[in-house]
């Protein structure tokens, strides 16, 4: 509403997330036809036994220009190569929905936001700080599943569906690429490096500590602005269809009984579970599925539903998953046809050329900078490790930088900008499962993800000053 003239102001029709992740597609595609190919040699490392590129063997080769005509068949390879974290997907919005059927997830969600109400913000942090610490070891992969939950919770609160993304990306953020102990991409670069296993841990754990409460901040600030003004959350319009945030429409649902109360304990059971198996037992996409699988079963017989009923709620939730599904897969099909159109190498072969030829004092977030270029088309924590250390260790050696302080750079530049960039298959999911367009996400994230920039050139400047090993 205009408050000078009273009128109602036309709401921008959000684009579908789908048509700007296609767009970005077929620009990938273009960009074959106009950047040089290129490549380097792949050797075995003998202490990690992976492929990685010979930094010294970059040459141009033949074009290989991807024809538009194929990019449904790069779309179907995206979604080959994603397979496990697709049916992930699948199964966890098929669960979710027979849960969201019993009634079990309003009547304990809407509880737990009438207690809580005037005291949102801070509940709203503590569970940021327990998915950061969460996240320390995981990738958020494991855990999209459990989105839909978080968003029915903000909404409940009078938040908004963004606050509950935040949570997730933001704890993830600050977990993941911070980098104590994370296995697929410090171990596997400081292993690349020569260096003992997760050493340097000391200033990584005061650079968690300072992302966090960088993030913390940023999204505590954000709470209190919609909560003072709800529309100006950039899914206020869309987020009303749920209509959640209204005390009668929650109390409408009514009481806790015994049989929710066994569903509500079911789906603590299956995170409580997730968690032990992921950190413990190292699980991987097969077996959270089937959680989420056993999950439908057991809050369908708790809630007295026939097995026809289960199996027709499941496919009804494994349905709602389509668009994630595609949103995955396309993402994907970037790095596939960059890859195929032989540029990847090319790409990273520029910036390591242009890093030095950069001041001293600002190589280190130059690197940092770099890293975060590289990840917008290599989005996968390892594959970057792979393709980008060889290259940005002996360039740390020539330049007088610590191979530690490269690490750093590389983590921060692999991790944080995960979250504003579509080629992502973890943020394209969790979107999706939240129903919140990609341009509608940006106007939060962006300018976070500034700040993060910037803290991040700040830490790795200083890590390079004080040569950290």
């Amino acid at each position: 509403m205009d408050k000078e003239t009273g009128i109602a102001k036309k709401q921008k029709k959000a684009m579908n997330t789908l048509v700007i992740i296609f767009t970005i597609v077929l620009c990938s595609c273009l960009m074959t036809w106009i950047i040089p190919a290129g490549q380097f040699a792949r050797v075995k490392d003998a202490m990690t036994g992976r492929m990685v590129v010979d930094a010294t063997t970059f040459q141009f080769v033949k074009s290989q220009p991807v024809n538009p005509i194929l990019i449904p068949m790069h779309i179907a390879k995206g979604a080959k190569t994603a397979a496990d974290l697709l049916f992930l997907l699948l199964c966890s919005g098929a669960a979710f929905f027979v849960v969201i059927k019993t009634g079990a997830m309003h009547s304990s969600i809407g509880a737990l936001a009438l207690k809580y109400r005037n005291r949102r913000s801070v509940f709203v942090v503590m569970l940021f700080i327990a998915f950061c610490f969460i996240m320390i070891t995981q990738s958020v992969d494991r855990f999209m599943g459990f989105a839909p939950v978080l968003v029915m919770i903000c909404l409940a609160l009078g938040l908004d569906s963004i606050t509950a993304i935040a949570i997730i990306t933001g704890g993830s953020a600050c977990g993941f690429a911070t980098g104590m102990f994370n296995i697929n991409t410090t171990l596997i670069a400081q292993e690349l490096a020569g260096l003992p296993p997760f050493s340097g841990l000391w200033y990584r754990a005061i650079c968690f500590v300072l992302y966090m409460l960088l993030t913390g901040f940023l999204l505590w600030r954000y709470t209190v602005k919609i909560t003072k003004d709800p529309t100006a959350s950039p899914m206020y319009d869309l987020d009303q269809a749920e209509n959640l945030g209204d005390p009668e429409v929650i109390q409408a649902y009514g009481p806790m009984t015994l049989r929710k109360w066994l569903v509500t304990l079911s789906m603590a059971a299956t995170l409580g579970v997730m968690i032990w198996g992921c950190i413990w037992n190292k699980w991987t996409y097969p077996q959270i599925s089937s959680t989420f699988i056993i999950l439908a079963v057991v809050s369908g017989l708790c809630a007295k539903m026939t097995p026809s009923e289960i199996a027709k709620n499941f496919i009804e939730g494994a349905k709602s998953m389509v668009m994630v599904f595609f949103l995955v897969a396309a993402a994907r099909a970037i790095s596939t046809i960059l890859a195929d159109g032989k540029i990847l190498d090319t790409i990273v072969y520029a910036f390591s050329i242009v890093l030095k030829k950069v001041p001293s004092v600002l190589q280190a977030p130059a690197m940092f900078i770099v890293n975060i270029l590289v990840n917008v088309v290599i989005p996968s924590g390892s594959g970057q490790a792979a393709a980008v250390m060889p290259i940005m260790l002996p360039l740390a050696d020539i330049i007088g930088m610590t191979r530690q302080t490269a690490i750093l750079a590389f983590n921060f530049g692999d991790g944080f900008c995960n979250w504003v960039i579509p080629t992502g298959s973890a943020l394209m999911g969790v979107l999706g499962m939240a129903k919140i367009p990609f341009d509608r996400w940006l106007r939060y994230s962006w300018p976070v993800f500034r700040w993060w920039v910037a803290l991040g050139c700040v830490l790795v400047a200083i890590a390079h000053a004080i040569n950290l090993a």
